[in-house]
């Protein structure tokens, strides 16, 4: 069979919770029901619930909400015209490098190719090879170094396959980080180490533009189902809350922690480097809900230098909404999204001696009618709010002493 899938007249909806029988029925819903996509789970009263409906479910669900007078909005009634839009933006597999840009979105293929130009053209740009996915991708990136003797950045990109605007957002750093006059990118540039892997979930990538742009996990097969949510896979709390052992969910978390071969090269990196290569930050880029979030994700119990986290996170949602208007929050995980267990972000706060540690969640609002298909218009300015947060928080993280020279 060929072919990718469709989402004709799937509706986008977004439910108030309000009562127990309303978290119970969704709860129920998502448990019974593989026509019912989840972007999050049912857990509590006062929650709001973002649901993908399939076509066929339409006249149940709007017969669940009369009955149980449920508060519904509806975001989209056809997500397939979301995707046939932004199809227009796709730049085609075989783009040269040299027509690479962020007007558009690109294949696998020439986001590789566009990295082996920087490392061809820049005397200080290095490869950066972290392993293979499970299809025998390489899960590679660069890093830049202007000096010895810099403390270490480590950004990664794309762990979730349909978000797009990551990868984006991650060339554009390395872009400007290399090609830039502004001083204050070139202060960033000389006086820091940056390590990127734009696009850690390479098959996934590859998957949501040949087979179906709304995939999250990897692609290894498990059963009857394929993937694991590598955002679960890690050593915190691993199974936990906001994870599921069922194969077929999005967020399963795998047969066990680093079961992924992903998951695995990640931690391998740190443990090879996180201490010789002084790697004091750790940034992972995800879409969407505009939110600039610490650890921790499975429990509210605050890190220690949350305070710290807090202030820096605020100097970057000011020169975020400086730029072009977008308000985001910042916060713990658990305080700015949802309960979540197995994350990269708090297995590397956890485990290394990197204090300076933040998930941004990318355009669009946690509201959006466009989930992960962020229009190629919003691709640019996101760019640029993101760079202008870095160069914010770097900026306030040296003035409370983190990247002091030893």
């Amino acid at each position: 069979m060929e072919g990718k899938a469709r989402y004709d007249n799937y509706r986008l909806i977004r439910v108030a919770l309000k009562t127990d029988e309303h978290v119970k029925l969704f709860q129920e819903l998502e448990a019974e029901s593989d026509s019912y996509t989840f972007y999050g789970h049912a857990r509590c009263v006062g929650q709001n619930l973002t649901i993908m409906v399939a076509a066929h479910k339409l006249y149940e669900l709007d017969d669940l909400i009369e009955r149980y007078k449920i508060e519904c909005t509806v975001l989209e009634t056809n997500i397939q015209r979301l995707i046939d839009e932004e199809e227009a933006t796709i730049k085609p597999k075989d783009t040269p490098a040299s027509e690479f840009d962020w007007d558009h979105y690109f294949h696998l293929e020439t986001i590789f190719a566009w990295l082996d130009k920087q490392i061809a053209e820049n005397d200080f740009v290095e490869t950066l090879h972290l392993g293979l996915t499970y299809e025998g991708l390489p899960i590679r990136g660069l890093k830049i170094s202007k000096q010895k003797g810099n403390t270490g950045i480590f950004i990664d990109a794309c762990i979730h396959a349909r978000e797009w605007i990551a990868p984006a957002v991650a060339t554009y750093l390395i872009d400007q980080l290399i090609h830039s006059k502004d001083l204050a990118v070139v202060d960033l540039a000389t006086n820091f180490d940056w390590y990127f892997v734009p696009v850690l979930n390479a098959d996934g990538y590859k998957y949501t533009f040949e087979k179906d742009r709304l995939w999250r996990k990897n692609t290894k097969p498990y059963g009857r189902s394929r993937g694991c949510d590598l955002n679960r896979n890690f050593d915190v709390d691993f199974g936990g809350i906001g994870a599921s052992m069922d194969k077929a969910s999005y967020d399963f978390c795998g047969s066990h922690a680093f079961s992924e071969p992903e998951a695995a090269a990640i931690k391998k990196f740190f443990d090879d480097n996180a201490v010789k290569c002084n790697i004091k930050t750790y940034y992972t880029l995800h879409s969407f809900s505009q939110l600039y979030m610490s650890p921790f994700g499975w429990t509210k119990e605050p890190v220690k230098n949350y305070d710290d986290l807090k202030k820096i996170g605020e100097k970057a949602i000011e020169a975020i909404k400086n730029t072009h208007g977008k308000i985001y929050k910042t916060g713990s995980a658990i305080e700015t999204i949802y309960p979540s267990s197995g994350s990269s972000r708090d297995y590397v706060y956890t485990n290394y001696d990197v204090p300076i540690v933040f998930t941004i969640e990318l355009r669009g609002p946690p509201d959006t009618p466009a989930l992960f298909v962020l229009p190629a218009a919003e691709i640019k300015p996101t760019c640029e709010e993101i760079l202008n947060s870095f160069i914010a928080a770097l900026n306030e993280a040296r003035n409370l002493g983190y990247y002091k020279r030893e």
